[in-house]
């Protein structure tokens, strides 16, 4: 299930500036609106130029070595050694083709469309075409986030808060039900694992181990690569299942309640709009 994206505006000296996330962890901003305070007519250019900047090519870099383990690294040793020359020339798209790169974005369309990048990047950008309007953007940025009225901030809330809240539930459910004073710290890890994979293969269908081996090229864990939905399922599971260990149910009954209950929430969050998220009773439990 591919993750919902959701949109909002920021404001920063007149202009509406685009701003998206799937995971609400990962903000994208639009390039293309930012550039519209040097070049309305044609921002593309703005991008461009900035982007032919030998300086502006190393921080992508930089920036993409960080947090995508796909960058090619051999194809922008190739693209540095061009940049700054005055035949040199580079756009988004063939910056992303060329090293695989992921913190830029080139969306197609009318409305939403245009070249977004990480809220990193796009900062940077700003600063270069203006470090006034980067710091309007930035108080946007920030406001956006606190605004209790905000479908980001929102879903941001709800999700950190069910989270916590659930986690601190089931592992001390975890502690004190399944794991004696005699037990040892590794048997004790163990446990915590067990009770992880548990809910993994409930909700995931498969063990952490196996997700990981069979998305070698993925960063970061099963978990990680949930979306929303799945992260809401999560955080109600754990607390389902720190009911069903106080009530004695074995592994194997617990495995197949979590399971059941998984798909009927699932099915339900697929029905609705994530909006509506907070209005959900707490589980059908």
């Amino acid at each position: 299930m591919a993750n919902k994206i959701v949109r909002e505006i920021i404001h920063a000296k007149g202009i509406d500036i685009g701003i998206y996330t799937k995971d609400f962890e990962n903000e994208y901003i639009s390039l293309t609106d930012i550039a519209k305070y040097r070049n309305d007519n044609d921002p593309r250019f703005v991008i461009q130029n900035w982007m032919r900047n030998r300086n502006t090519v190393e921080f992508l870099a930089v920036w993409e070595e960080l947090h995508n383990p796909d960058f090619n690294r051999v194809q922008f040793e190739a693209v540095r050694s061009e940049a700054g020359l005055n035949r040199f020339v580079m756009t988004p798209t063939k910056w992303i083709e060329q090293t695989n790169a992921i913190g830029i974005v080139s969306k197609a369309g009318r409305y939403g469309g245009g070249t977004y990048a990480h809220s990193d990047i796009a900062m940077a950008f700003a600063t270069w075409i203006s470090p006034e309007f980067q710091l309007y953007i930035m108080k946007d940025y920030r406001r956006l986030k606190q605004d209790e009225n905000s479908r980001f901030s929102l879903n941001w809330n709800l999700n950190r808060a069910l989270s916590k809240v659930n986690y601190r539930i089931h592992t001390d459910a975890v502690k004190e039900n399944l794991i004696p004073p005699e037990l040892t710290p590794e048997q004790i890890a163990y446990t915590y694992a067990s009770e992880a994979d548990l809910l993994n293969v409930a909700l995931f269908g498969q063990t952490a181990k196996q997700w990981k081996n069979n998305n070698p090229g993925k960063k970061g864990n099963v978990r990680d690569d949930a979306n929303l939905n799945q992260l809401l399922v999560l955080a109600n599971m754990e607390s389902y299942n720190a009911i069903l260990i106080e009530q004695g149910k074995s592994q194997s009954e617990r495995l197949i309640l979590l399971r059941n209950l998984a798909i009927r929430q699932m099915d339900t969050l697929v029905s609705i709009n994530l909006s509506a998220v907070s209005a959900l009773p707490g589980g059908d439990m």
